[in-house]
Protein backbone atom coordinates (compact mmCIF):
# COMPACT_ATOMS: atom_id res chain seq x y z
CA UNK A 1 0.00 0.00 0.00
CA UNK A 2 1.14 3.53 -0.50
CA UNK A 3 1.61 6.13 1.57
CA UNK A 4 -0.57 9.24 1.18
CA UNK A 5 1.11 11.96 0.00
CA UNK A 6 1.02 15.15 2.34
CA UNK A 7 0.92 18.81 1.01
CA UNK A 8 2.37 21.46 2.43
CA UNK A 9 -0.72 23.75 4.36
CA UNK A 10 -0.06 26.73 2.28
CA UNK A 11 0.01 25.27 -1.26
CA UNK A 12 -3.42 23.67 0.28
CA UNK A 13 -4.45 26.99 1.05
CA UNK A 14 -3.60 28.83 -1.90
CA UNK A 15 -5.15 26.41 -4.11
CA UNK A 16 -8.64 26.95 -2.12
CA UNK A 17 -7.81 30.69 -2.05
CA UNK A 18 -7.16 30.87 -6.17
CA UNK A 19 -10.22 28.43 -6.64
CA UNK A 20 -12.61 31.00 -4.62
CA UNK A 21 -11.78 33.60 -6.54
CA UNK A 22 -12.15 31.90 -9.68
CA UNK A 23 -15.61 30.87 -8.81
CA UNK A 24 -16.66 34.57 -7.44
CA UNK A 25 -15.34 35.82 -10.66
CA UNK A 26 -17.70 33.81 -12.42
CA UNK A 27 -20.42 34.07 -10.16
CA UNK A 28 -20.12 37.99 -10.93
CA UNK A 29 -19.62 37.36 -14.82
CA UNK A 30 -22.47 35.55 -15.46
CA UNK A 31 -24.98 38.22 -13.64
CA UNK A 32 -23.21 40.71 -15.48
CA UNK A 33 -21.00 42.62 -13.35
CA UNK A 34 -17.69 43.19 -15.00
CA UNK A 35 -14.82 42.03 -13.11
CA UNK A 36 -12.97 45.74 -11.77
CA UNK A 37 -9.65 43.87 -11.71
CA UNK A 38 -9.48 43.48 -15.01
CA UNK A 39 -11.12 47.02 -15.62
CA UNK A 40 -8.32 48.55 -13.39
CA UNK A 41 -5.73 46.89 -15.33
CA UNK A 42 -7.30 47.84 -18.82
CA UNK A 43 -7.34 51.31 -18.02
CA UNK A 44 -3.59 51.26 -16.58
CA UNK A 45 -2.37 50.15 -19.66
CA UNK A 46 -4.54 51.87 -22.33
CA UNK A 47 -5.62 54.94 -20.32
CA UNK A 48 -3.00 56.18 -18.22
CA UNK A 49 -4.01 59.48 -18.10
CA UNK A 50 -7.42 58.07 -16.63
CA UNK A 51 -8.23 58.08 -12.89
CA UNK A 52 -9.15 55.07 -11.40
CA UNK A 53 -12.65 55.12 -10.09
CA UNK A 54 -13.35 52.94 -6.46
CA UNK A 55 -15.04 49.93 -6.82
CA UNK A 56 -18.38 51.91 -6.07
CA UNK A 57 -18.30 54.09 -8.76
CA UNK A 58 -16.88 51.24 -10.99
CA UNK A 59 -19.95 49.18 -9.70
CA UNK A 60 -22.35 52.39 -9.46
CA UNK A 61 -21.55 53.04 -13.76
CA UNK A 62 -21.71 49.67 -14.59
CA UNK A 63 -25.02 49.70 -13.55
CA UNK A 64 -25.94 52.52 -14.97
CA UNK A 65 -24.62 51.74 -18.24
CA UNK A 66 -26.49 48.18 -18.06
CA UNK A 67 -30.01 49.12 -17.17
CA UNK A 68 -29.88 52.77 -19.00
CA UNK A 69 -28.92 50.99 -22.08
CA UNK A 70 -25.65 53.56 -22.03
CA UNK A 71 -23.56 50.96 -23.11
CA UNK A 72 -20.60 51.88 -21.30
CA UNK A 73 -17.73 50.63 -23.65
CA UNK A 74 -14.45 52.38 -24.28
CA UNK A 75 -12.54 50.09 -27.19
Amino acid sequence: MQTPVRLPVQLVLHALQSGWQRAVQTARLSCGVPDYDVYVQHLREHHPEREVPSYETFFRERQTARYKGTGGRCC
